[in-house]
């Protein structure tokens, strides 16, 4: 809140206005939980800059993630936030110089409440028109939210001005609260003032549900509108919407995912409770004993699904190569290495590399003698060593390849470089002429023996508990190891390969070729420091 004001009144109106949708409790007062109470704060903030007539430019966020576990109570806080932009304050009507008052008789509801502004709080009234839309795959993923929606309507005080109906909800004589899903997309793309993505998570390129969630984003732009997202932890194997907007680097989205320490294992009883008490903390009607035992027998059948939906954690599949938790846990602070124009300086390291010429990417990582690997950077604008052949017309830049490999030569000490060869066999024969052929070596990943046992190195240093291996957390080498999937291969080998084509694994590669190298020159003595009197 340190660069914006709360709109109070729209979270007043929501536990005035919201009752308990179900249980014993229907009818009662909503009550947020803690984490809800975090979240709607950090969506109904409004920027200390704002002037009266924006939309969702007045506030600090124009849209919200939230990534919680199973029962945590996404949808009826879901619906509450529905039931405020349909018919609560939620339009910024300029800061209030004290004692102004918003009243619900004002826009028709017979509640009798009022609000009483202080000096300086921002002031808000309702969507005139509320065109709001509530999306999810299907009509039973809608009802997570749609069945607490209308419960409140019916239970609550707002009957006079909300009407449920065949599939949508009437609001005032114009406004309406629609149902999109996958099957039923009339309409898509109409202008609305605010949407609900549910479990987006399951919004894949297969289901055609991004392209559903980019169109209607769309119509919210057209009117100003702003949204919310709320899903369980996603697969990041299948590149969901959900992993698109966590990993996005958008300053005006807000994402609420509270997680457990990494180095925590879920397949242990003892640190599985510690995990369920760090995520459900905010959710004080969760019965510990009763998510232990679904989760324990869900583990038994899908242990990648229990860790998502109980447990919090971004989990691949099966088949996947690397588990999120455990590539997550190396995770270091420390700083890169430095380089140096000084020989006795320079940083003794290796590199591993792997090319593509227009479909794939290419990448180069290193690594140092204490099991440190990074995605090193290079010019002046300190660019990382991956390219994107989308970003540079279609193909991968080889000059620019070139130049960095030229100056992480001359800034470390390189011992060894592990490249695969194919599309670059010109320059990795040029690099291996220019700086050694005991340095640059050309080692193939098609080599399915080689290869499923470099995979396997570099996998169990990144699992057992008393490995030095750490990393830079790379978010693009983070997006490649979870994307990796193991494609088998006789003997019980395997090899590393995509899930689909356009999810992408080459730095997971990379980084197998870079520890390769690592573990190849520890062995052979070549990673040692140079002590500071030896000559050039």
């Amino acid at each position: 809140m340190a660069d914006g004001k709360l709109l109070f009144v729209s979270l007043a109106w929501i536990e005035r206005h919201a009752v308990v949708p179900d249980g014993f409790r229907q009818g009662e007062p909503f009550t947020m939980l803690p984490w809800q109470l975090k979240v709607a704060s950090s969506l109904y903030e409004v920027k200390a800059t704002a002037t009266v007539g924006q939309k969702s430019t007045a506030f600090t966020f124009r849209r919200a993630q939230v990534i919680m576990p199973q029962k945590s109570g996404k949808g009826p806080f879901a619906a509450a936030v529905v039931l405020l932009e349909a018919a609560g304050p939620t339009v910024f009507a300029g800061f209030a110089g004290g004692g102004e008052t918003y009243r619900c008789s004002d826009y028709g509801c017979p509640c009798g409440w009022s609000y009483v502004y202080g000096a300086g709080e921002p002031m808000a009234v309702p969507q005139p028109t509320p065109l709001i839309q509530l999306l999810a795959t299907s009509e039973d993923q809608v009802a997570n939210v749609y069945r607490p929606l209308v419960a409140m309507i019916k239970h609550g005080h707002l009957s006079a001005l909300m009407r449920p109906l065949e599939g949508f909800v009437r609001v005032g004589d114009e406004g309406r609260i629609d149902v999109v899903t996958s099957s039923a997309q009339s309409r898509l793309g109409n202008p609305i003032t605010f949407a609900i993505m549910d479990e987006t998570g399951t919004y894949t390129a297969t289901n055609k549900m991004i392209k559903v969630a980019e169109t209607m984003r769309r119509g919210l732009a057209g009117m100003s509108g702003r949204s919310m997202e709320t899903t369980n932890a996603y697969d990041p194997s299948e590149y969901s919407t959900a992993q698109k907007t966590y990993e996005g680097q958008a300053e005006d989205v807000y994402r609420f995912f509270p997680q457990a320490p990494p180095t925590l294992s879920y397949r242990n009883k003892a640190e599985r409770r510690r995990i369920h008490k760090a995520v459900y903390a905010d959710c004080p009607h969760i019965d510990l004993d009763a998510i232990e035992a679904e989760a324990a027998e869900l583990l038994e059948s899908d242990p990648g699904q229990a860790e998502r939906f109980f447990g919090n954690r971004i989990m691949a599949g099966h088949g996947a190569w690397i588990e999120a938790a455990h590539w997550l846990s190396r995770k270091s602070d420390r700083e890169k290495p430095a380089p140096s124009a000084y020989k006795l300086m320079k940083v003794p390291i290796v590199l591993g590399f792997d090319g593509s010429d227009s479909d794939d990417w290419t990448g180069i990582r290193a690594e140092t003698l204490e099991g440190f690997q990074f995605t090193p950077s290079y010019g002046p604008s300190n660019r990382p060593t991956v390219w994107d052949p989308s970003e540079w017309g279609g193909q991968v830049p080889r000059l620019e390849v070139d130049a960095a490999v030229s100056e992480l030569f001359a800034k470390y000490d390189v011992k060894l470089m592990y490249c695969d060869p194919p599309y670059w066999e010109t320059e990795v024969d040029t690099w291996a002429e220019r700086y050694g052929e005991r340095r640059v070596i050309r080692w193939h990943t098609r080599r399915v023996v080689q290869m499923h046992a470099a995979a396997e190195r570099l996998k169990t240093d990144i699992v057992k508990r008393d490995s030095s291996f750490t990393h830079d957390g790379c978010p693009i080498a983070e997006r490649h190891m979870f994307n990796a999937r193991m494609a088998a291969r006789p003997s019980d080998r395997y090899v590393l390969a995509k899930p689909e084509h356009r999810r992408k694994i080459d730095l997971a590669v990379v980084s197998v070729l870079t520890h390769e190298a690592a573990c190849d020159a520890i062995a052979a003595g070549l990673l040692r420091r140079k002590p500071l009197y030896m000559s050039a």
